[in-house]
Order: C-alpha cells, then sequence, then structure tokens
C-alpha cells in the first residue's frame, strides 16, 4: 500500500509502499481518509527526539488520523467495521500517513458525528495535549486565569476553547493578524506577540501553556502566582518524565542536565515546571468528541492538501503560517 516515509533521521520523507498492517487480537484496521500533519512529524524526521523517541528507520510518520474501521480483531469489544473514527496512535505505532493503519481500539474513539472528516482528522495530538494539559494536569476551575501561547497555532485554537469551556479567563499570544481569530475562540485577552512583552503586560496567572521554550517559557514562570504552573510542550523535559517514561539512566541524568536551569529557575519564583508530551487516549478522545458535537469546540483546518503532497506539505509546517492544522486527505 502507499505510505510516506524516510529512510534515515535527516533525510527526506518520500512516498514508499509497503506491506499491508498486521491487524493483532485487540486492533481495528483503518482505512485512512484523512491525516493531520503535526511538527512532532517534522521533528521526529529530523532526529530531534531521539534521546526520548528512538525510533528504527525507515519510519512512516503520520500522528493523526481519521477514517473507517475496515476490520475489528477477536477481542475488540468497542469498535465494528464501517464505524468512522479519529485517533492518534501510540508511540511506536504511528503511521497515518498511509492508506490504511491498524491500532489497538484503546487509542481509537468514534469521530464526532457534527463536522467533517478533514476536521476529525486535525484534532487527536493536538486536542489530547489541550486535555492533558488543562484537566489532566492544570486541573483547571472557573475563574482562574490561563496564558496560552500562540493561540492561532493547532495546540492553541483547541487549547483556548477548552480552557473558555472549563470556565477560565483566558489570554494568548498572537500576531496582530490573527487577533480577531483567536477573540472568537473564546480569548479575553490577547497579546501581539510582535510590539508587545506578555511579561509586561500579565500577571498573577494561575496557569501557563507553553508550545515555544527558551526565553518564552522563562519569562512565562514570572506571569505566573505563586504556586502556579507552567506547563511546556516544546521542552526541556523533566526528571520527572524521564522515569514516568522509563528512560534508563544515563538518559534521565542527560534530561535532569537539560531542565535543571527551568526547574530552578521555577523554584526561585515559588511556582512549578512541567513538561508534557502527550499520549494516545481512545477514553479522551470521545469526551473530546462529546464536547465538539455539543458546539463547545470547533476544528481550525488552515490547509488541507491530496495524499501525494505529505512531503511537501510536511515541509511547509515550518515555512507556511496558517490558523490552525494543515490536513492531507486520501482518494
Amino acid at each position: 500500500m502507499r505510505a510516506f516515509a524516510f529512510d534515515a533521521y535527516a533525510k527526506p520523507l518520500h512516498e514508499v509502499d509497503v506491506p499491508e498492517p498486521t491487524v493483532g487480537d485487540h486492533d481495528v484496521l483503518i482505512g485512512v481518509a484523512a491525516a493531520g500533519l503535526n511538527h512532532l512529524d517534522a521533528k521526529i524526521r529530523e532526529g530531534e527526539f531521539t534521546l526520548i523517541l528512538p525510533y528504527r528507520t525507515p519510519l512512516v510518520l503520520g500522528h493523526d488520523v481519521a477514517g473507517t474501521v475496515i476490520e475489528a480483531g477477536g477481542s475488540v469489544r468497542s469498535l465494528e467495521p464501517g464505524d468512522e473514527v479519529f485517533a492518534r496512535p501510540r508511540d511506536h505505532r504511528i503511521g497515518a500517513f498511509a492508506e490504511r493503519i491498524a491500532l489497538d481500539e484503546a487509542d481509537v474513539a468514534l469521530a464526532p458525528t457534527s463536522i467533517r472528516t478533514v476536521e476529525a482528522a486535525s484534532l487527536p495530538l493536538v486536542a489530547l495535549t489541550a486535555w492533558q494539559a488543562l484537566v489532566e494536569r492544570g486541573d483547571v476551575k472557573p475563574g482562574q486565569k490561563v496564558l496560552i501561547h500562540a493561540g492561532a497555532g493547532g495546540v492553541g485554537t483547541i487549547a483556548i476553547q477548552l480552557a473558555k469551556h472549563l470556565g477560565a479567563h483566558v489570554a494568548t499570544t498572537a500576531s496582530s493578524s490573527n487577533a480577531d481569530f483567536v477573540r472568537e475562540l473564546g480569548a479575553d485577552v490577547v497579546i501581539d506577540h510582535r510590539t508587545q512583552d506578555f511579561e509586561q503586560e500579565l500577571s498573577g496567572y494561575d496557569l501557563v501553556l507553553d508550545s515555544l521554550g527558551g526565553e518564552n517559557l522563562a519569562k512565562s514562570l514570572r506571569v505566573l502566582r505563586p504556586g502556579g504552573l507552567a506547563i511546556g510542550i516544546q521542552g526541556p523535559p523533566t526528571p520527572a518524565f524521564a522515569k514516568d517514561a522509563g528512560l534508563n539512566p544515563v538518559v534521565r541524568l542527560a534530561i535532569a542536565a537539560l531542565s535543571r536551569k527551568v526547574r530552578a529557575q521555577a523554584k526561585k519564583l515559588g511556582v512549578s515546571y512541567e513538561f508534557l508530551f502527550m499520549r494516545a487516549d481512545g477514553g479522551q478522545l470521545a469526551e473530546i468528541a462529546a464536547l465538539v458535537d455539543a458546539g463547545a469546540i470547533r476544528p481550525a483546518v488552515g490547509a488541507t492538501h491530496p495524499f501525494a503532497e505529505t512531503a511537501t506539505a510536511l515541509d511547509d509546517l515550518g515555512k507556511v503560517r496558517i490558523r490552525g492544522k494543515a490536513v492531507v486527505t486520501l482518494p
């Protein structure tokens, strides 16, 4: 079947012919109708995550899928052939840039019925990231103050809506051209990242969701109230993450060194920093689908591409600014 893979780290993505997926007892085989493009795919190809997520090459990429169940393993109980579904494949079982993919049923949920398949494909990775940051880690409550960086991006567009649904006062950073767009999503305060310094404009926040890292993360710590929490999805990883991920002692030492500075800054300020590397979770996706169908969350698809252009579209992620997500569609 057709798929898009890379042969070695830092080598280009290209179309390949790969064997049909093997369907395990707890798996469903999905005919892929659309697949979301994520910066994570580009970073894995470039070798940026080999320390915490080593893959053997050649590797078919793709972390977002929407499509139809073709076959179900003998022990599958929650899904059946013909179901329209969406999923974020778990690590080491990625491969949505293909005509078909076999996934554990635990990672899959029925797709929202109120949106198009293309929109469903844009959601899993970014929506799970927002959910695990704001609901699972942040436990956001009504009236709390939440800052979400890069509000017009893939994670930002969903996180703003979810934070607003949870009752938070939401601030975000965005360009002036996207200010009205993020306000429509629910942002109460919009900081123009080109002309304003959010550290000078904001204070007393309960939670910051940072997708940029570096100095942006350091400044984010300083807008938190004492006891506040900054969650980074760009990094650096923390020793707690390394322990939970079961990484070997040498890697854990390296990760501790990478995050030592930011952890020390957080401790001095009386705040906390956590690294989030989101995980697959079909149960959480089912809750997200319900919010979509209730009108609390709407996907933002900024670009669609035919499957044949997957490699070019992935390369464009870092070059072409869009609102929300880019998606590839299969015939």
